[in-house]
């Protein structure tokens, strides 16, 4: 252990180097171990670059000096300042690093061999995401069994926070691994929600499967190109009994803006009656009906046509500017959007957690305000199942957390939270995700569909998907927002005399238009 840049760095060093390492400066060697040469000589390199952390090194020069610290003898290492942790495991296979990912929240989980035992929820810690690097397997002796990955020789892994933060290959070829004397068991192939169907599978073993940084998007975010839908959604409400008085509220009418235009949009029931068109407290343009005469069923049909003009994802981050944790707001900015930094109203123990969860995003990723919601979303896509039926619209957003499945509205709703547990403004956001013959998106087709917008200062509101792990561009029509999903649904009402057995089906098609 040394202290440098007002951090305490360590090493675990796994392996003999051949011969004495020269290291000169202002990091000297205490005794004659070979591990303290290397932090010694580590820490030299980093102080001439000027870098006081891990984080400062690129990690592409970082992999450079572990490998020409291999090239004087076996080099398998961990290395840490306590903010980050850096793995490297030997070139030529003399000694190995196994790792094995656990995502947030668990239960009582343990695991170890004969002579260790590592109890990671002792303390009652479940809200925390983690890495855990061992130079061998360990069986897990309390809770699910995890599965272990192989760090190929020659790989430099750095972690924060429990997340992957970058993994580099040897820009020369490794040498071959010997085979393992009882390989771990394959993976089962997590649930993705882009991507064309396919029956469940397995991924390569462990020794092949990289990591996926989770501090940037999943999905690519390159510019897009401007589009135009034609958008039908047609709703069918049948009743056992004649409802014979009743009040509607819809929000189907597309929004109109600088991202976003409508070419023409109409609304029609097939029952005649009066209505009223007005815009409510969020933005939204809705239609009030209130039916006096007596129906078995009933039918709204919204055609639009609309052009999407969002076709820069990242086009919020200005040039030299860096937006961090937490934001800053005028007194009437605050109040303005207060309705929208308000948690929901959860247990204070649910609030607690899902607050220490969200600060795991903020810290490793320096605070920095982009890529914190960008590990957000991607992280949300990547860890959490979609799953139909899992979930109901009572379902919260700790719900979504805990059981890490769900919906659209349910992965909304978490990020939501998330982000305004961190001061961070979020609305829940409605309307139509085009999907198109052969689009990956191919399974919100049917339906409407749930993201996020947050406002992000001299921006203004910016969406994001964490469903499809993606920035919300030209695929995205936007009909309604609010601070939740009551406030952006597309149909509501309250029947007054009569209805009874009723029965609801969605139609959603959307066209595009060359």
């Amino acid at each position: 252990q040394r202290a440098w840049g007002r951090r305490d760095w360590v090493i675990a060093h796994s392996g003999s180097l051949e011969h004495k390492l020269d290291v000169q400066g202002r990091f000297e060697p205490v005794g004659s171990t070979d591990s303290e040469q290397i932090l010694c000589e580590i820490l030299e390199r980093a102080g001439s670059r000027g870098a006081k952390s891990i984080g400062e090194i690129a990690p592409e020069v970082l992999l450079s000096w572990f490998t020409e610290l291999n090239a004087h003898g076996a080099l398998t290492v961990a290395l840490s300042d306590g903010i980050d942790l850096a793995i490297y495991a030997d070139a030529a296979s003399r000694g190995g690093v196994y790792v094995r990912e656990i995502y947030a929240p668990h239960g009582a989980l343990a695991f170890g061999d004969r002579d260790l035992t590592v109890d990671l929820t002792r303390r009652g810690i479940r809200g925390r995401k983690g890495l855990v690097f061992s130079s061998m397997p360990l069986e897990a002796t309390q809770g699910e069994r995890g599965e272990w990955r192989q760090l190929q020789p020659g790989h430099l892994l750095i972690a924060r926070q429990g997340a992957v933060r970058a993994e580099l290959a040897p820009t020369s070829a490794p040498p071959m691994l010997p085979p393992l004397a009882q390989p771990p068991a394959p993976l089962p192939m997590p649930a993705s929600r882009v991507g064309s169907a396919s029956s469940p599978g397995t991924i390569p073993p462990p020794s092949l499967v990289p990591f996926r940084p989770r501090a940037r998007p999943v999905v690519s975010t390159e510019r897009a190109e401007l589009r135009r839908y034609a958008v039908q959604h047609r709703t069918t409400y049948r009743y056992e009994h004649p409802v014979e008085r009743s009040m509607h509220l819809f929000r189907l009418f597309p929004m109109h803006d600088r991202l976003q235009r409508v070419i023409r949009t109409d609304v029609t029931s097939s029952v005649i009656t009066e209505h009223r068109d007005f815009e409510d407290v969020f933005g939204n343009r809705a239609r009030r009906m209130l039916i006096g005469v007596p129906f078995e069923e009933l039918v709204i049909d919204a055609r639009s046509e609309v052009e999407l003009l969002d076709v820069e994802p990242l086009d919020m981050r200005p040039a030299r500017v860096r937006s961090t944790i937490p934001l800053a707001w005028m007194p009437w900015q605050r109040q303005i959007l207060q309705p929208f930094l308000l948690p929901p109203e959860l247990p204070e123990s649910e609030l607690e957690e899902l607050n220490d969860y969200a600060m795991t995003f903020a810290l490793r990723n320096d605070y920095e305000l982009l890529d914190t919601l960008l590990d957000m979303n991607a992280t949300i896509f990547s860890e959490y199942e979609y799953k139909q039926g899992s979930t109901t619209n009572a379902s919260s957003a700790f719900d979504a957390y805990v059981s890490r499945r769900g919906v659209c509205q349910d992965f909304a709703n978490l990020f939501i939270c998330l982000a305004r547990l961190i001061g961070v403004p979020a609305r829940y956001a409605c309307g139509y995700l085009y999907t198109g013959p052969k689009h990956p998106n191919a399974r919100m087709a049917d339906a409407s569909h749930a993201w996020v917008q947050v406002y992000l200062p001299e921006v203004g509101w910016k969406g994001f998907d964490p469903t499809n792990g993606v920035l919300t561009q030209t695929d995205h029509v936007r009909v309604a927002v609010g601070r939740n999903y009551k406030d952006a649904t597309p149909t509501s009402g309250v029947i007054y005399v009569g209805g009874g057995g009723e029965t609801l089906s969605v139609e959603v098609a959307i066209t595009r238009l060359e």
